[in-house]
């Protein structure tokens, strides 16, 4: 099926160009180059590609606007998380899902990378079928039309040196060869459906053994897909690390094969001088979740030191606390502004191009976030006249001023999911208001 879109402006490799026909053909953008508009369906605004929201915890929507205020850290929010965790079932964890996948979709997301392990059912007892739950987040995004990066996730410990206990038991597969034999089922079911990809996550030092990290790196080897971890993200957990094994979380990550081009280090909040060159010199991607580490008062990372020494940056809505990563770009060059007390760290288009073709690439998709013949068929097409952007510049504007709320169209894959701001599944908010409704 082919099927042209004319677009109003259009922002391209070369920058923003104006009146755009784009042909679109099996989800693939077929031909792309000016023109008029014709017969061809009209996309007003600006067309950017489509987004990557590239680290996501799905079940943590249900915690919005219930954690918010009062005393504690990232700690005493975790418990709440936990509990959250344990009222999860197949079905109840695909209508959540599907419906925050649909609600990414509306803010103009393409593909997510969802950070999986909430595997088993309550005191770690497996299903039926072990990987029920990372089918049910695949058909979740199916549904609302992303693709999907599931990085499954190897959790083996409830800190260091601490066994699992707790929600935490539905999270462990015992050891690392259990895990990679599950994922490698979940792997060999997906094989050779382009719009999922299988990869591997290392939760954190706190939740996986130095010794068992390289099966899971070899995991990511073996099957050329994405790794990804959290790191630094507090600094006890530096600290603790420090302890243990007189050493920073990058570094150990770094002595058991765990960085590199196909590896995305999660915040690296709180990073030393050698943390940074390690990251950058290994080409390692780094996920700024600045909505998330600013609601869970985390700190401000280093992403301009760690863009200059190589690494390459992408975002990512974690917690969703906020899902709108036009915030999350912004906010990169603006929380810089409040650490530095400089302005001007960040181009526009660099902060967009981390939403985009980064973070697409980041999540094993590097065919796509791109306005580019051959990439994946994802047109994001956002409001130049709404009280936010009326009268802006169109990059600038995009980046600095407008929300989700400004997104009007989506093409994802070749396939319109959301038209005049709905999505096709229907009223996201109310599938939002009952999914959440029965974990809560």
């Amino acid at each position: 099926m082919s099927v042209t879109y004319w677009c109003e402006r259009a922002w391209l490799p070369g920058g923003v160009a104006e009146s755009v026909l784009v042909e679109v053909e099996g989800g693939r953008i077929a031909a792309i180059g000016p023109g008029a508009p014709g017969t061809a369906q009209r996309l007003a605004g600006l067309t950017i590609p489509g987004l990557a929201n590239a680290h996501s915890h799905a079940f943590h929507r249900a915690l919005r606007g219930a954690t918010q205020t009062g005393a504690g850290d990232f700690w005493t929010w975790r418990t709440q998380m936990y509990e959250i965790a344990a009222r999860l079932d197949p079905d109840t964890y695909l209508d959540l899902a599907r419906a925050v996948y649909a609600e990414m979709a509306l803010a103009g997301v393409t593909t997510v990378g969802e950070f999986h392990y909430l595997h088993h059912a309550p005191g770690g007892r497996p299903y039926q079928d072990p990987n029920v739950m990372g089918h049910a987040l695949i058909q979740a995004a199916r549904d609302a039309g992303l693709r999907v990066a599931l990085l499954d996730t190897c959790y083996l410990t409830g800190g260091i040196g601490t066994p699992l206990s707790g929600a935490q038991e539905r999270f462990g597969d015992g050891d690392a060869e259990r895990w990679a034999a599950r994922a490698e089922d979940l792997a060999a079911a997906y094989e050779g459906q382009p719009d999922v990809e299988i990869g591997a996550a290392i939760h954190s030092v706190r939740a996986v053994p130095p010794e068992q990290m390289a099966t899971v790196a070899e995991f990511s080897h073996r099957h050329a897909a994405p790794l990804h971890a959290h790191v630094s993200e507090q600094r006890a957990e530096n600290a603790a690390c420090a302890e243990r094994y007189a050493a920073t979380p990058v570094e150990v990550l770094h002595e058991h094969g765990a960085l590199g081009p196909r590896s995305t280090a999660v915040h690296a909040t709180h990073l030393s001088d050698v943390d940074v060159e390690l990251l950058g010199h290994s080409r390692t991607y780094v996920c700024m979740c600045p909505t998330t580490e600013r609601d869970l008062a985390d700190g401000i990372g280093p992403a301009r030191a760690l863009a200059d020494r190589g690494a390459r940056i992408t975002l990512g809505s974690d917690s969703h606390a906020v899902i709108d990563l036009f915030e999350e770009a912004r906010a990169v060059e603006l929380d810089e502004r409040l650490a530095s007390e400089r302005r001007g760290h960040w181009r526009a288009a660099d902060l967009l191009a981390a939403a985009t073709c980064d973070g697409q690439a980041s999540l094993g998709f590097p065919d796509a976030g791109e306005l580019v013949p051959g990439a994946w068929a994802d047109l994001v097409s956002v409001r130049l006249d709404s009280v936010r952007t009326a009268g802006a510049g169109d990059l600038e504007a995009v980046v600095f001023a407008a929300t989700a709320a400004d997104v009007h169209s989506v093409v994802s894959g070749g396939r319109r999911v959301v038209a005049e701001g709905r999505h096709v599944l229907g009223d996201v908010g109310s599938m939002l208001a009952e999914a959440i409704g029965r974990v809560r």
